[in-house]
Parts: C-alpha cells; structure tokens; sequence
C-alpha cells in the first residue's frame, strides 16, 4: 500500500506525457505519414544488440517497411518521426544482450524511451545518452547497469522524467542534474551511489518526486532542498547521511511522504520544522533512537498532520507510555492512519491492547520484534484491520488459536514468525473453530510446531488461504492429503527446513493456482511423478518455482515435468534421482531461469545440435553425467551468472566460445573434471568487477595461467598440469580483489616472481 502514491504520480507523468506529447495528431486529422528510412535502421541496428528469446522485436523486420507499426513504436502522425519506445520487460518476458542504446541516436525526436526490466549484463548508460535532445521520459531502471551516471544527462534541457533505480550504479551524483529545469520526477534509489548529495538539486524548481534511497550518500543534507517547492515526495532512507536536517526542509508545503533514517548520526533534535507540513501523508522515521525522550515529537505528529496515512517509528527505542502522546483522545490522526509501522520498539501487550482504542480505522499493523505477549482471549478487535504481524514476540503461551481469532473480520495477512508457538496453540476442537475466509495469507516460519497439528487446524480455519509459510518449524511425520485436497486455493506453499518424512502428496500437484513449492530441506522420500503426473489435471498448470533439494527422492524425472510449462526455477539437487534426462524433458520449459539438478545419479543425454528454449541465469549440475564431450549446448546460454558442472564425466578441451562467457558469469565450477589443453589468454571485460570464485581445480589443464583469471576473488587451479605462472602474475599490477589463490600440485618450478609481492589483497596463499 505503500507504493499506491508511487504508482499513482508514475501514471500521472505517463498519461500526460501520453496525452499532451504523443497524441496531439490522431490518424483522422491528418494523412497517415510512414516512418523515416534513417530511423528504422537505427532501431534494426538497435535489434542487432540484443537478444530477443521472447520475441518482443518480432515485427522489427527489414520486410515490414513500416516501423511506425512495430511493438512499442509510436510516431509523429504528420511527420512520420519515431517519438516513443517503449521496450519495458518483464520476469516472463525481457530482452538482453548489450542493449547498445547508442545505436539509436538517429532518433533525435524521441520524446520517450522505456528500456527498463530488462537485463544488460554490464552494460553502462553512454555518454551518448545526451545526444536525445528531445526526450521528456527516460526509464533505465532495473537494467542492471554498472558505472557511474554520466554528466551528460544534464544536457536533456526537457527531460520530465528520469528513472534509473535499482541498477549498480556507483560514483556521484552528478551535479550536472541540477540543469533538468523541467524535471519532475528523479528516481536514483537503489544503487551504489555515494559521496554528497549535490546541492544543485535544489534548482530543480519543479521537482516533485526525489528518490535517493537505498545508496550510500553521506554527509549532510543541502538546504537548497528546501527551494524545491513543488517538491510532494523526499524518500532518503538506507544512506549515511548524517548532520543536522536544514529547518528548509519545513518549507515544503505540498510534501506528501518523507522518508528518513538515522542510523548514521542525522539529526532531528529539532522538531519545528514539522509543523508546517501539513500535507504529509506518509512520515517514516527509522532508527532515531533519542525520540523516545522528545514528547514534543509524537504530539506535533499528532497535532499537525491531519492527513497522515501511513507512519512508520521503527527502532526508534519507543515504549508503551509514549503512545498516549501520539494518540490523545482527541487528535485527527486516529481517523487519517491506515498504516502503521511500530516495529524493533519496546512496546508491550498494553500498547497492542490500546491501539485499537486509538485508530479504528488501522489496516496495516506492523508490531514486530517488540515485547508483545499475549496470554488469553479476548485480544483487541480492528474492524478494519487487514494485515497484521506480531512476528519475533513471545507468544508460547498465546491461546491465539482458539475461538475465532478474530482481531478483524476482514484480516487477510497475519504474520506470526519466529513466536514461540508449539502445537498447544492449535490444539482447538474443531467445534470451536469458525472459519475465516477473509484470511490469504500466513506466516508461521521459525515457530516449535512438531506434529500435523497445524495442517488439520488450517484445513478447518481457512481453505481459502494463498499463501502458507512454515518454513523452520520443526515439523514431523508426513504432509496430510487433506492439504492438497482442500486448500485449492493456495498459490505459495513454502514448508522447507523442517523433518517431514514420507511421499510428497500427489494431491498437492491437483492445485491448479499452486506458483511456488518449497518442500526441499526434509526427509521426503518416494518418487514425484505422481505429484507431476497430477499437474495434468489442470487446464494450465501455474506452478513457476518448484523447490524439492536436499530430501531423499528416489526414481526417474517423467518426462511429463514438461506439463510445468510455467516453470521458472527448478531445483531438484542432494536427492537419489537416477536415469537419463533428454530434450523431450525440458522442450516446453522456455521459462526457465534456474535449474539445479546436482548431486543425483542423472545422465544428461541431450543432441549436440540441440538449443535449449530457456535462458539460464543459473545451472548447477555437479555430479550429474555430462561428458565425455564438453556440453555444446551450454554455447547458446548467454545469461548464466552461475555455473557449476564438477564432476561431471567432461573429458575434452574447454572450447574458446565458452570463455569468453567468463566475463558474465560470477561464480563457475568445473572442478573434478578431465578437462584439458591450454586456456587461450583472451580480453575480458567483466561483469561488476570480475567473478567472485573460478573453480577449475583437478582437471588436466597444462600451459601457461592466462591473465584474464586474476579477476577472480577465489581463484582454485590446483591439481592441473600448468607451468607458467608469470602470465598471471606479472602481466596484471592491477589486481585488487583476489583474496584466495591455489596452484598447488601443478607443474610450476623454479623461483617465485618477484611481482608476486603486489597481490596485496591475498587472504590465502597455497603453494606451487
């Protein structure tokens, strides 16, 4: 509910970006103009740079002359020029690649781009970018960008919008943002970025939304903010920012929702400059822990913001007594508040008791790690209460369970995590139960609950839950059928970590809304094709992330685990699966992302002219029979960031193609292995800054150690046949980041280089 304003204002500047930029002509009023020539080979130049699996670029054809008539293409009706692309990706569908945006500087009447939810694997935001002198919306986010942000984007004079969230970026924030006169919307949260915060921010006088969360900016907060009077969201929380807040920021009339943190040594001592902002509807304050001390504080809270909606106090070392400053008998915000966040406090069962007194209108209540107990009914009621979580309080000698539960009757999330709970809690005759069916969701993880108990008092409670986590519960003893067979309502089943024994019910693989199975780390044995056969029972099986690891699973894979034709991450390792696994198995699996299937008896036969329908970000498929030939089919894989195929039979040499596949992958193992020949010392451009471990130990590599690996964090060469270490050592000076190098038993003699002493960054050194 949080994000609700996010949504809200994104869709405000997309409709009128939509409306008053892109729709000013419709095909009535004017004579239909088709695109230009120029520009339709910047965007098959463009298609060149990607990789389309999901076909998102379809109707980019030489063939199809019109490009105006291209998914996500939108022109000018009188002039014919391109002024939207819009190529926003999705988990089930994305494109990759390099994603050269350059390539489309041809478009110079490209008034908005959208590029993001796709994946460009250390990619950077060009320079170039500066070039789209027209464009009033850019979005990046989610990209997966690495580098700094260039200066160049202040050259965009009539950007309106510019979203580059959640990538890795790092460096400064460039001042050069503060020439975006016309910018609105600035969303730079989630990335690496540091340093200040540059006070040229502040000339952005119609700023409305500025996002800088989630970084590492530090230093103090510039006054000039205080300028941008247009400005209705602040969100700077997850930095290091410390110092004095500016007394400015009190002279944002129209802000709406501020976020701040404290953990690094802001300060907020002075409490006046909140009562000249009215208009908030959303104040998070995380981890200011003196507040607890200022009443001032909560009663200004209370007194002059009549329009707050959601109020988030976590770690702010607040107690029971301070909730009668925040909600007086008589204060506006006992009817504005629906969501509130009091969690990591010291609050008791009293504050959880009186809430209910003070804002009947709460739906979201969030009371987490605090000293709540609850020892017998009647516990308080919120009509309107929808979500609830109480989760790390001691309730062991809760009686929660019996009666109706009934702290709303609209309740649809209950969160009861790590509570102390044992069966005793659910020990209720089923007299006695009446059953909820507004309650979706529930979270019962980390509790002392042992036997079946707790399936049987939720198959009476509620069937019409959706999601059920148990996970490190201590569970014993099978999974009822009566879960299966009743809850056919349930799209995420997570009961992992615990000791259940016996055969995975088939009647789980009868739930047709079922998305996500999580039943790995227990003692389940038998074989699943009874579950996977049952899947067949539903018009379009929805499960995406099957996870049965670490259990004792014996017999084949069926070949009709291709019914899962949903599937998005499968993980079947450290179970006693055996047989062979063929193209016919995994031909309708073009949604998958993660596969594991090590540490089985499995023999992956597969021809060597097949290409797989997936994309994998991770294989693993340590122990399982590959060999003796090296896997060609791993050469269409262009997304693995993990890769582990030891002990895999592979007796060949390594071919060049899959080398220089390094540069994307963060953590690869071949160890254990027969491969062999010389490793060919290629130009790498890594990922980030190089792998975090290449494991190639006991194989029968001979020759001279390549400079490329030296990127590596770990790197494990040991048991191999090479000769030359100089390559390594003395051709790179740059190397940073390794911290564990093992040559051990190779070939290598004579002295020790002398540029071994620049390695600096070397936790473990093994020997020649």
């Amino acid at each position: 509910m949080g994000s609700y304003f996010l949504r809200l204002l994104l869709s405000v500047f997309v409709l009128l970006i939509k409306v008053s930029v892109l729709g000013l002509n419709s095909p009535s009023e004017s004579s239909y103009v088709k695109c230009k020539e120029r520009e339709k080979q910047a965007l098959l130049n463009f298609k060149l740079s990607v990789e389309d699996y999901y076909g998102m670029l379809f109707t980019w054809r030489d063939d199809n002359r019109d490009c105006c008539k291209w998914e996500g293409i939108e022109c000018n009706n009188e002039t014919g020029h391109i002024e939207k692309l819009d190529l926003r990706g999705s988990t089930s569908h994305y494109l990759s690649g390099s994603i050269n945006i350059t390539s489309l500087v041809d478009l110079q009447n490209l008034e908005y781009l959208d590029l993001s939810y796709n994946i460009c694997l250390g990619c950077q935001i060009p320079a170039s970018i500066g070039s789209f002198q027209s464009l009033r919306y850019l979005n990046l986010s989610q990209l997966i960008f690495i580098g700094t942000i260039p200066y160049e984007l202040g050259d965009l004079s009539k950007l309106e919008c510019l979203d580059l969230k959640s990538n890795d970026l790092h460096g400064e924030v460039p001042s050069q943002l503060g020439n975006l006169s016309q910018l609105k919307y600035l969303d730079l949260s989630n990335n690496r970025l540091a340093h200040a915060i540059p006070s040229q921010l502040g000339s952005l006088s119609h700023l409305r939304y500025l996002d800088l969360s989630g970084n590492q900016l530090s230093h103090s907060i510039p006054s000039e903010l205080g300028n941008l009077s247009h400005l209705r969201y602040l969100h700077l929380s997850g930095n290091s920012l410390s110092g004095a807040l500016p007394f400015q920021v009190g002279n944002l009339p129209l802000l709406h929702s501020l976020r701040l943190d404290g953990r690094n040594g802001l300060n907020l001592k002075d409490e006046k400059w909140l009562t000249s902002l009215s208009s908030l509807t959303t104040l998070s304050l995380y981890s200011f822990s003196y507040l607890d001390f200022s009443h001032p504080w909560l009663q200004i809270i209370s007194d002059h913001l009549p329009n707050l909606r959601e109020l988030t106090l976590v770690r702010c070392g607040l107690s029971d007594h301070h909730l009668s400053s925040l909600f007086p008998s008589q204060s506006n915000i006992s009817t504005s508040l629906s969501i509130l966040y009091l969690s990591d406090n010291i609050l008791t069962s009293s504050t959880f008791q009186s809430l209910s007194n003070y804002s009947s209108n709460l739906q979201e209540l969030h009371l987490s790690g605090n000293n709540i107990v609850l020892s017998s009914p009647p516990y308080p009621n919120f009509p309107s209460l929808v979500l609830l979580d109480l989760s790390s309080n001691n309730l062991t000698q809760a009686s929660i369970f019996q009666g109706n539960l009934n702290f709303s009757t609209k309740l649809q999330v209950l969160m009861l995590s790590e509570c102390g709970l044992t069966d005793k809690s659910f020990l209720v005759s089923s007299a006695y139960i009446k059953n909820s069916h507004s309650l979706v969701t529930l979270h019962l993880s980390n509790n002392l609950l042992k036997s079946s108990v707790v399936f049987h008092w939720l198959c009476n409670f509620s069937a019409n839950i959706q999601c059920l986590s148990l996970h490190y519960t201590l569970l014993e003893g099978p999974i009822p059928d009566a879960v299966g067979n009743v809850m056919k309502s349930l799209e995420v089943l997570g009961i992992g970590s615990n000791k259940l024994k016996g055969d995975i019910p088939a009647s789980l693989g009868s739930i047709c809304t079922l998305k996500t199975l999580y039943l790995n780390s227990n003692s389940l044995s038998g074989k699943i094709s009874s579950f996977i056969q049952n899947t067949s029972r539903c018009n379009n099986p929805a499960l995406e992330v099957l996870d049965l690891s670490n259990n004792l699973i014996i017999g084949e894979i069926p070949e009709s685990i291709g019914l899962l034709h949903q599937l998005q991450f499968l993980f079947l390792e450290e179970n006693y699966l055996e047989g062979d696994i063929n193209e016919l198995h995994l031909t309708n699996l073009s949604q998958l992302l993660k596969l594991d299937l090590s540490d089985n008896s499995l023999s992956l036969k597969f021809a060597t002219t097949w290409i797989p329908p997936f994309q994998l970000l991770s294989l693993g498929l340590a122990s399982c029979k590959l060999g003796p030939s090296f896997p060609s089919w791993l050469q269409s894989q262009n997304q693995l960031s993990f890769l582990d195929i030891s002990d895999a039979g592979i007796h060949d040499f390594v071919p060049d193609w899959f080398w220089n596949k390094l540069q994307f992958i963060s953590r690869i193992n071949m160890s254990y292995n027969r491969l062999k020949g010389v490793i060919p010392n290629l130009t790498m451009k890594y990922v980030n800054y190089g792998p975090e471990a290449i494991i190639l130990n006991s194989n029968q590599f001979e020759g001279v150690i390549p400079t490329f690996l030296s990127h590596a964090g770990t790197l494990d060469l040991s048991r191999n046949k090479f000769s030359d270490l100089n390559t390594l050592l003395c051709r790179n000076r740059v190397i940073k980041d390794m911290h564990t190098l093992d040559l051990s038993n190779n070939q290598i003699m004579g002295q020790m280089p002398e540029c071994w002493e620049h390695l600096s960054s070397l936790v473990h050194r093994y020997s020649c």
